[in-house]
C-alpha cells in the first residue's frame, strides 16, 4: 500500500513540475553534482542579468595628488605615482601597516560650496571594473563565496557569460543615493551608468529586458535605482528585480550598532571596529538604515545606565556620540523614509529564524566598549519587523497595478548566507530561472 501511494505522489509532483516554465523544470529536475547545487548544464539563456552584490563588495581605486597633505609620511608615499588599490584586500593593508593612511584616504568631508560630501583634498577615487561580474571582490580569504562569488559560478555554470549575458554594477561603498533636498554627484553619475548598463546589456541581446539582481545593500541601491527611472523606461527594460536580503529604506538596528562602535561591515582582521569608527562617521552611507519610528516606534534600541534611545531620539543619541550631522539636509530626512514600490515584476527573498540584535545595551553609558545584544528574529541584520513592513509596502504594486510580487521567507539562513548555502542558493536561482522564462 506504501508503495502505491509514494508511486502516486511521485506521479503528482512530475505533472506538477511538467507545468512549470522549462528553464526552472529544468534546473529543479537537475540532480546535485560536486560543481554547484544543481548539475552544471547549458540551459538557454533569455534575459540578460546585472548583479549587484553587498556592501563590503565593491573596489575602490585612489590617486594621489600634490595637494594631499598625509598625516603621516607614509602615507603619501604613492603621491604623484597614479591609481593605486586602496580598498580591495584587507590583509593587505593590515601588514603593510596602511590602515590609517586608508582611513584617511577614504574618509569624506562635506563641502558647503556644492552642498555635498567629497573626498579628502588631494585624494581622487574611482570605482574599477564597472560592467563586469567580476567587480565585486572578496575583501577577505576566509570568507571565498561573499560577494555573489557562488552565485555568478552557478550562473555561469547555467550558461550565463560575463560581459555578454552578465554584468555587474559595483558602486562607491562611502556615499548613499540623494535625498529630497539633498546633492548626491555620486550617486546621480551612477545611476545613470547603471542606466546606460541596462541599456548595453538589453542591446547585446536582442533587446531583451534586463534582470537586476542585488544582495543586501545592493539590493536597496537597485531599489533606489529603478525609483529613480521614468516608469515607460522600466517597462521597457527591466524584466525583473531580485532582491536577496536587501537591506530596506526603513532601517535595522545594527546601523546604530555600527555608528557607536565601529562598522561591522567592514571586516578586519586584528583592526578593532572602534578604531574604524572616525571614518565611518564621515560617510553618508552611515545613516542611511536608521530603523524609521513608524516601524520600530519608541520600543528602546539604545540603552544605557542614564538614558535609553528610541527610534525619536536619533539627534540626541548621536550628540551623546559626538557625532554631527554636517550639511543643509534636514535631518528628519533621514530616517522619516517612504518604501517606494519599484513597480517592476519583484522577488523578495529573506532568511529568518536568525538571532538579530533588536537592543543594544552600553551598561557604562560608555560608547568606547563593545555592547551587549538583546535578540530578537530576523536574518542575524535586518529585524524581521522591519523585513515584514518592507514586503508589505512593496507589495502595493499588485494593487491597483497588478505588477507581479513575490515574497519568499527562508527559515535559518542568515543575511550573508543566502546565496551561499545550498539550499537557499538552489531557491534563488530557482526564482532567477523562473523570472527568465
Amino acid at each position: 500500500m506504501a508503495k502505491i501511494m509514494n508511486k502516486a505522489i511521485l506521479g503528482l509532483l512530475n505533472l506538477l513540475l511538467l507545468l512549470l516554465p522549462p528553464s526552472l523544470r529544468d534546473y529543479l529536475w537537475a540532480a546535485p553534482s560536486e560543481h554547484g547545487v544543481g548539475q552544471q548544464q547549458q540551459l538557454q539563456v533569455y534575459h540578460p542579468i546585472i548583479l549587484v552584490a553587498g556592501f563590503s563588495c565593491s573596489d575602490l581605486e585612489a590617486r594621489l595628488t600634490d595637494a594631499y597633505a598625509p598625516s603621516l609620511p607614509r602615507c603619501g608615499a604613492l603621491k604623484g605615482k597614479g591609481w593605486f588599490p586602496l580598498w580591495n584586500d584587507t590583509m593587505e593593508l593590515v601588514n603593510h601597516d596602511y590602515v590609517p593612511c586608508f582611513e584617511e584616504q577614504m574618509s569624506l568631508v562635506f563641502d558647503p560650496v556644492v552642498d555635498d560630501y567629497v573626498n579628502q583634498p588631494g585624494v581622487e577615487t574611482r570605482v574599477p571594473n564597472f560592467g563586469s561580474a567580476y567587480g565585486f571582490t572578496v575583501k577577505n580569504e576566509s570568507s571565498p563565496f561573499w560577494c555573489n562569488v557562488k552565485l555568478r559560478n552557478e550562473l555561469e555554470g547555467l550558461g550565463y557569460r560575463d560581459g555578454d549575458t552578465l554584468f555587474g554594477a559595483p558602486y562607491d561603498i562611502r556615499h548613499a543615493p540623494p535625498r529630497p533636498g539633498q546633492c548626491s554627484k555620486v550617486y546621480t553619475d551612477y545611476f545613470a551608468r547603471v542606466k546606460d548598463l541596462v541599456k548595453h546589456a538589453s542591446e547585446k541581446n536582442g533587446n531583451k529586458a534586463v534582470i537586476l539582481i542585488g544582495h543586501s545593500f545592493g539590493g536597496r541601491l537597485m531599489l533606489d535605482f529603478l525609483n529613480s527611472t521614468p516608469p515607460l523606461w522600466r517597462k521597457n527594460f527591466i524584466k525583473h528585480l531580485v532582491l536577496l536580503s536587501p537591506t530596506p529604506p526603513i532601517g535595522f538596528t545594527e546601523t546604530l550598532t555600527n555608528l557607536a562602535s565601529g562598522p561591522t561591515c567592514i571586516p578586519m582582521e586584528t583592526i578593532p571596529r572602534l578604531a574604524l569608527r572616525p571614518m565611518w562617521w564621515s560617510f553618508t552611507s552611515s545613516l542611511l538604515s536608521l530603523p524609521s519610528p513608524t516601524v520600530f516606534g519608541h520600543e528602546p534600541l539604545i540603552i544605557t545606565k542614564h538614558r535609553n534611545y528610541s527610534a525619536y531620539d536619533y539627534q540626541d543619541f548621536l550628540a551623546a556620540l559626538g557625532f554631527s550631522v554636517k550639511g543643509t539636509l534636514p535631518f528628519k530626512k533621514w530616517v522619516d523614509k517612504r518604501v517606494e514600490a519599484p513597480m517592476v515584476p519583484t522577488t523578495y527573498l529573506s532568511g529568518f529564524g536568525v538571532q538579530t540584535p533588536k537592543q543594544v545595551v552600553y551598561r557604562d553609558d560608555n560608547f568606547n566598549v563593545y555592547p551587549e545584544n538583546v535578540y530578537g528574529d530576523g536574518d542575524g541584520v535586518v529585524n524581521w519587523n522591519s523585513v515584514l513592513v518592507f514586503a508589505k509596502e512593496l507589495k502595493r504594486q499588485q494593487s491597483p497595478e497588478n505588477i507581479l510580487f513575490k515574497f519568499i521567507k527562508i527559515r535559518n539562513v542568515s543575511h550573508s548566507y543566502i546565496a551561499i548555502q545550498d539550499d537557499s542558493l538552489k531557491i534563488v536561482i530557482a526564482e532567477i530561472l523562473e523570472a527568465n522564462s
